[in-house]
């Protein structure tokens, strides 16, 4: 079972890979900012996974 499905049509569109990329980074940088570590390395893992799929290893579905 696969947590994330980039084949999926929602995520053709690149902006929206990127929005979701950098909302999570975005999120992350916030809860570091009000010393809130635990979930600042919890959004950022969040979004290191999404950058690898969604970004680094994303094919366009056929």
């Amino acid at each position: 079972m696969r947590l994330l499905d980039p084949a999926h049509p929602f995520f053709r569109p690149a902006w929206r890979r990127y929005a979701l990329v950098g909302a999570c980074f975005a999120w992350a940088g916030l809860e570091w900012g009000t010393d809130n570590r635990i979930w600042a390395y919890l959004f950022a893992a969040i979004g290191g996974y999404l950058a690898w799929h969604l970004i680094v290893n994303w094919k366009a579905p056929d």
